[in-house]
């Protein structure tokens, strides 16, 4: 237990410090020990799971974390809570792993947020007695896939019960990290990303004052 603490500070330094998380990652990545030992497994299993090349050009699901976490680390000056923000980012789709699928010929990972919520909660509590910490990083995990559900206006869309959990700043914040850290991106598909996620946050600001919950200040980003 001891050695399996000392590798979660670490980790937790590099994401908090690190200009690229990714290479400290990276070098766990290639230890037989970590892969081999719960619940580094979780991410370790990431290593295997492929994803839609159409949206995903970078491969692996593991691949897709380590590009999400240096953008984070890039706006994590940004976040409210910068812990919560980067152990979210890293933990955001270890769903995929339980939950991926081909289907009609077709990588599917259907509901990996709500799956993924529970993993990344198994995860924390392997390590910290923060309740409050643990639960608030399993919602974001939770919630990460709003900004994608609601610009498409999918039925899974569900800003109500999400503000009552999760800063939908937090929420823009580390969904953009996540839209943007895949492979081939143009500057194009940035500056759509950057709309989509102007556009939700304005959901959001609508929904809290039609619901008389306060307002949102701008994302910073």
């Amino acid at each position: 237990m001891a050695k399996k603490y000392e590798i979660f500070i670490e980790m937790e330094q590099h994401l908090l410090n690190d200009e690229k998380p990714s290479q400290y990652l990276r070098h766990l990545a290639g230890n037989r020990w970590f892969l081999e030992t719960y619940p580094f497994t979780l991410l370790g299993d990431l290593r295997k799971i492929e994803q839609s090349p159409v949206h995903h050009p970078e491969g692996s699901v593991w691949k897709h974390t380590l590009l999400v976490v240096d953008l984070a680390a890039e706006g994590r000056q940004l976040s409210e809570n910068p812990r919560i923000f980067m152990w979210s980012a890293l933990l955001h789709d270890l769903g995929k792993a339980h939950t991926t699928r081909i289907r009609r010929g077709k990588i599917t990972a259907y509901d990996h947020d709500k799956h993924g919520a529970v993993l990344a909660a198994a995860f924390l509590k392997e390590f910290t007695d923060d309740d409050e910490f643990t639960r608030k990083v399993s919602q974001m995990v939770r919630w990460h896939m709003q900004i994608l559900f609601v610009v498409k206006q999918l039925p899974f869309a569900d800003i109500d019960n999400m503000v009552q959990e999760v800063s939908p700043n937090e929420i823009a914040l580390l969904s953009l990290c996540d839209r943007l850290g895949r492979g081939d991106m143009t500057e194009n598909t940035r500056l759509t990303e950057l709309e989509n996620t102007k556009y939700f946050l304005q959901k959001c600001q609508r929904h809290q004052r039609d619901t008389g919950t306060g307002s949102l200040s701008h994302l910073r980003i």
